[in-house]
């Protein structure tokens, strides 16, 4: 049996404090470097990923009823790769015969075997990346990072926080109660660590790496065996994460089916029956309100995880670098065409306008700078393409398109001539009513007046509290609405980000640092990665007997 805790007790130690400290750290470079990560691995990762195209993709020992895949690049052409599949009822049996030697098995093997699969993970980063380029859509560098390094920080963010939480307590004491002159009352008290079952991960299409590491990591490391199941349209990814940890089970001589995958195919998806079936105990999803609603009503049985639609805002109020400003968020519009859970899509502006450096901006002055700033960056169609990266699916950008048509017309969204691509709409939209009430998915931002600055923060916050946000951004010149705004967006339960102007983005969110989602508002009822998220996977069940004299007296 292969001791992989030896070999990253240190890993997982500085992981520990970092997660404690929240400052950067991270062991997974994020630049996808030949110095980083072997001359020859970004030839090797293209390379491999080239091999797995049109090819049956094995996992040793999978239970297997027949095979599937459909996945298409939204960079163009299909992938032509398939998978073992098997019906709910045998995937749920083969989790559940694994279970018991799994959940048995000790703390430091179960993180053992977590943190190696995570370092080898790593190693084949750029594969990871290739792969989540061409079923996300995502263009190669944020692919990489993703897909790769960013995603493993939150798994190991995880792993950390559940070896925390498992180490937290005694494993075993004696418990010794004074009674006066008579002798003391001693017990021996002794709890074990209980997993609650089966697990199931629900991956996304757009982010099934980053999205799906935090609860399957949290489920193994915790003792519970995991079934992952992918988007159909983003297999791939998760397929290679699920082969390396079955590998790596196999070395440390525990069972490989403690990890399975569960693929289907549009209109032939499993995820409702495995959702359902009473031996599943955990859920973790990523995607739309509706579904996530589904679940609630029909999983009873399980504790359910969920990161789910929201509205992110912007609010406007005044800034000291309006060009930095428009800057930043041009990026943070464009970026993966909107289809990230943290970009930006209501922006509110006083209809008096604002003050800047560059001296009063009418409300349309502040939507023609924020124009003008997504047209520099994405003027060329090279860098255009590395920026928006291509639609996962075709709807999401007629929706986008449908959506700009009920307002007025800032910018217009356009193509970058690479894939089935899109650049973000800006629209002015104004009254009660609109597509700016709900998540628009897409490349498509509202610019939206208000009546003055408490309105537009009362509107911001207003939308995160009711259907939810993962993010917020605030401009402003003045430290008492910054202050009356941090209250406001915290009482909703989303995370502000206060006058970015550089190179920081209100999309993004760093691991051992940024917990992702508070868990406070619609938008999802977890956050990655606190104790709420790793705790309540596993109970503790105490065994206690009288201890004799002179059993005492010999452990003296």
């Amino acid at each position: 049996m292969a001791d992989f805790m030896s070999r990253h007790r240190d890993l997982l130690s500085r992981a520990v404090e970092a997660s404690k400290a929240r400052a950067f750290w991270t062991p997974f470079p994020e630049i996808p470097s030949g110095k980083i990560y072997g001359e020859t691995a970004r030839t090797d990762g293209a390379e491999a990923f080239a091999a797995l195209k049109d090819t049956p993709f094995e996992i040793a020992g999978h239970p297997e009823e027949r095979r599937i895949g459909g996945e298409v690049s939204p960079w163009g052409g299909a992938l032509g790769i398939t998978y073992p599949a098997a019906c709910p009822d045998t995937l749920i049996e083969a989790s559940e015969s694994a279970f018991d030697v799994w959940s048995e098995a000790p703390v430091e093997a179960r993180i053992g075997v977590c943190l190696e699969a995570l370092t080898r993970l790593n190693a084949m980063s750029f594969l990871l990346g290739h792969a989540t380029e061409h079923t996300t859509g995502q263009a190669f560098p944020m692919a990489f990072q993703a897909g790769g390094p960013h995603a493993q920080d939150r798994g190991l963010e995880a792993v950390a926080a559940a070896h925390d939480e498992l180490t937290r307590h005694a494993a075993e004491t004696l418990w010794e109660k004074p009674q006066g002159k008579r002798p003391p009352i001693v017990i021996r008290k002794r709890w074990h660590i209980v997993p609650r079952g089966v697990a199931l991960t629900i991956g996304c299409n757009t982010f099934p790496n980053w999205n799906g590491y935090p609860g399957l990591f949290a489920s193994l490391a915790t003792g519970n065996t995991v079934i992952v199941k992918p988007h159909p349209g983003a297999i791939l990814p998760l397929a290679l994460t699920v082969r390396v940890l079955r590998d790596v089970l196999a070395e440390a001589d525990l069972p490989r089916d403690a990890v399975l995958l569960a693929a289907d195919e549009p209109g032939a998806e499993i995820t409702e029956d495995l959702v359902t079936h009473s031996a599943t105990r955990i859920v973790d999803y990523t995607g739309s309100g509706t579904f996530a609603s589904w679940i609630r009503r029909h999983a009873g049985q399980a504790l359910f995880f969920s990161e789910e639609t929201g509205v992110n805002s912007v609010t406007i109020l005044g800034t000291d670098d309006f060009r930095g400003m428009c800057a930043n968020l041009a990026f943070s519009l464009s970026l993966y065409s909107g289809q990230m859970c943290t970009s930006p899509q209501n922006v509110y502006v006083p209809r008096g306008g604002i003050v800047t450096d560059e001296g009063p901006k009418t409300f349309d002055e502040v939507g023609a700078g924020l124009a003008e700033a997504i047209d520099a960056l994405l003027e060329d169609s090279d860098a255009a393409a590395q920026i928006c990266g291509a639609i996962v699916r075709p709807e999401v950008a007629e929706r986008a398109a449908e959506a700009a048509s009920a307002g007025r017309v800032i910018r217009s969204g356009g193509e970058t001539g690479h894939g089935r691509s899109a650049t973000p709409w800006l629209v002015a939209v104004d009254g009660p009513a609109g597509p700016q009430e709900d998540e628009c998915f897409g490349p498509v931002a509202f610019l939206i007046p208000c009546d003055d600055g408490e309105a537009a923060i009362s509107a911001a916050s207003g939308i995160a509290a009711t259907k939810g946000a993962i993010t917020a951004a605030l401009y402003s010149r003045d430290e008492g609405e910054i202050e009356r705004a941090s209250r406001a967006f915290a009482r909703a339960g989303v995370n502000l980000s206060v006058n970015l102007t550089g190179g920081i983005y209100v999309n993004q969110s760093a691991a051992f640092s940024d917990f992702h989602v508070t868990g406070g508002n619609p938008a999802g009822n977890a956050s990655l990665t606190d104790t709420a998220f790793v705790a309540p996977r596993f109970r503790r069940a105490m065994v206690r007997w009288p201890e004799a004299p002179e059993t005492r007296e010999h452990d003296a």
